[in-house]
């Protein structure tokens, strides 16, 4: 082989290899990070209510340490609940008001499952998030003649967040927003307290 060719096999297999290498890297980020949402959703504390709503500062204040979710807007309200199925299915309760809700549900791959207040029966809006053998489990106990207005979902991983917004349309409204986002209530449910009725 000439000079020539050895340098053209020599280049391509390193742009090969370096590709491969960027390739792998990338993949592997969501694996290795240590500040992923998952893991920063979790952080929080626990799962009686919400995470404090993020907030963005006003002005050129830098915004505060828990305002991590990207660019975060100043007219909605955010709040974080981690679940944990391994402890049970995970009740979300929202009452809806004059402003607008909404709820997405988010595992390791992503948010897999969204609600706006639009979806509220008679004001509240109840999401129940279980494993499959966990809905098995309640479908096989549920009383046929009980109706039940939770929407149930199965989650595809046993960890992972529910993310809140409100929306404040007004600066005056960001108050109230705030106030309903902390309102919203997660908790560890058990068969025992489904509710029939909502």
């Amino acid at each position: 082989m000439t000079p020539r060719g050895r340098f053209l096999v020599a280049t391509l297999s390193g742009l090969v290899i370096a590709g491969l290498v960027h390739v792998a890297t990338v993949l592997l980020i969501p694996r290795l990070a240590e500040g992923d949402a998952l893991s920063r959703a979790r952080s929080g504390e626990g799962l009686d209510h919400p995470m404090p709503v993020n907030t963005v500062a006003t002005g050129d204040a830098p915004p505060p340490v828990e305002a991590w979710l990207p660019i975060p807007d100043p007219a909605v309200a955010v709040g974080l609940c981690a679940f944990d199925l391994t402890e049970g299915p995970m009740r979300v309760s929202a009452r809806t008001g004059p402003l607008m809700l909404s709820l997405a549900v988010h595992g390791p791959r992503g948010a897999f499952y969204a609600v706006t207040d639009q979806a509220a029966v008679r004001g509240a809006l109840d999401l129940v998030v279980l494993t499959r053998a966990q809905y098995d489990e309640a479908l096989a106990n549920a009383d046929e003649d009980e109706v039940s207005h939770d929407v149930r979902i199965v989650a595809t991983d046993a960890k992972g967040f529910v993310v809140v917004r409100i929306i404040a349309a007004l600066p005056s409204q960001r108050a109230t927003a705030d106030a309903a986002v902390q309102a919203v209530s997660c908790t560890v449910d058990s068969p025992a307290d489904e509710k029939p009725g909502g």
